[in-house]
């Protein structure tokens, strides 16, 4: 489960680097550099709420299996893209892939680890094993962009999903199929619709105004398709996302301190590069390496923190992390070009340390307080959040980056609103995480 994850996450941050070969091999600007990001993002969360009601319905192996598959094929076709248009395409097809994996690896660790303690200690190192595409993702990734191209950045992901494919039949036992489970096709729509619209605007708001046809069109759109999709949810019979669910405010309050670390990460892990190469002019190599700080505790910590949890609670962990990371974003906030790499040292070491005191904390509490029956239900709503505030972080920063007089402006905007949000993350958690009904 594991080798699955550590695909999708290798996927997002061995991107990261490649952006600006991207660039100059297929065109476009800032905005379809955002779009080859989001387009898997967009419809990766899009599609999480489906395929975690999917796993509960067909059997989280099935569906963790039909993922692997779309996602190396997907793969193979990104790596062979003439045009920057057909590579965004093959990118949201790798999102449907990865919608699959990700709540069906999580239920199997679930039915796998039903004591929560025990269920603790393996998600600790479930994160810890994917939290090493975070350190390979840059260094690989850089590596391959400057003595190849970006496109075998791609081609890692075969003979990883091949493997990974072979380890889940010999190894991975199928959960209980929920028969009685229906589908939810006008949820499905709707949520997708909500996320794809609020992104587009996002993305978009820089270029046109918030006051343009365009943008205030998009806004509706996502209000309505939200609206419609939380009434959709709570008068059908078979609703892709049962309500009740979120009775529990361990369940609520994660949904949103999920959301607010992947803005923060993710928001980050888009501007940090272009910021590297572009006001240092360093090469993606040498952008990977100086994005090791953050990465490489993500490979340790995320065992160290989920002892802690197992012991104390998530309502501590999650504090301190949301606490370390809203300080790294701040100090990162005071970068310019000719400042000393220390500064960045230590902001990324402070959100590096920061991020395996949520992750892990975060999902074990989530999956113990929803019922087993809805467990992949329950891990697709979380990271369906989580990805959502990828989505929304990298379009909201980007535009304040776009809509800013210079990039280096733009960019200490930008980091500022992302340690405030962190801020508000870590309040969250510490007021309503751990708390009974």
């Amino acid at each position: 489960m594991s080798l699955g994850y550590f695909m999708v996450l290798l996927d997002t941050t061995i991107l990261s680097v490649a952006l600006p070969a991207i660039r100059s091999d297929l065109g476009g600007g800032l905005t379809g550099l955002q779009w080859g990001v989001n387009a898997y993002t967009i419809v990766f969360a899009g599609l999480l709420l489906g395929m975690g009601a999917f796993a509960d319905r067909l059997g989280a192996r099935r569906v963790y299996a039909a993922g692997l598959v779309i996602f190396v094929a997907a793969s193979a076709l990104s790596a062979a893209a003439p045009s920057l248009g057909a590579l965004i395409a093959c990118r949201a097809v790798l999102g449907l892939g990865g919608a699959a994996l990700l709540p069906a690896s999580l239920a199997l660790l679930a039915h796998a680890y039903p004591e929560p303690a025990s269920r603790t200690r393996a998600l600790g190192i479930w994160a810890s094993v994917t939290g090493m595409a975070m350190v390979a993702g840059p260094i690989v990734g850089g590596a391959l962009v400057d003595s190849l191209s970006w496109r075998s950045i791609f081609l890692l992901n075969v003979p990883l999903g091949l493997v990974s494919l072979a380890a889940a039949y010999l190894f991975v036992s199928e959960t209980q199929r929920q028969k009685q489970r229906g589908i939810d096709p006008a949820g499905l729509l709707l949520a997708f619709a909500s996320i794809a619209s609020l992104s587009y605007a996002l993305m978009k708001s820089g270029a046109y105004g918030w006051s343009s046809a365009r943008i205030v069109l998009a806004l509706a759109v996502f209000a309505c398709s939200a609206a419609l999709f939380g009434f959709a949810e709570k008068k059908g019979k078979q609703p892709m996302l049962p309500l009740s669910l979120f009775k529990h405010p361990t369940v609520s309050a994660g949904m949103l301190s999920g959301m607010a670390i992947n803005a923060g990460l993710s928001g980050i892990l888009f501007l940090l590069p272009l910021y590297f190469q572009q006001s240092r002019g360093w090469s993606a190599h040498a952008s990977g390496l100086a994005l090791l700080p953050l990465t490489l505790p993500m490979t340790f910590g995320p065992i160290m923190t989920a002892r802690i949890a197992a012991r104390t609670g998530p309502r501590a962990p999650l504090t301190a992390g949301f606490a370390l990371a809203a300080a790294g974003a701040l100090l990162q906030a005071w970068s310019n070009a000719d400042s000393a790499y220390a500064m960045n040292l230590i902001g990324l070491l402070l959100i590096g340390f920061g991020i395996p005191f949520i992750i892990p904390p975060l999902t074990a509490a989530i999956m113990s307080a929803a019922p087993r029956t809805l467990s992949g239900t329950a891990s697709g709503a979380l990271n369906s959040s989580r990805q959502l505030g990828g989505t929304v972080g990298v379009g909201l920063l980007g535009a304040i980056v776009s809509g800013s007089g210079s990039f280096l402006s733009g960019l200490h905007l930008a980091l500022a609103f992302t340690a405030a949000l962190l801020v508000c993350g870590g309040i969250v958690s510490f007021v309503w995480i751990g708390r009974s009904r």
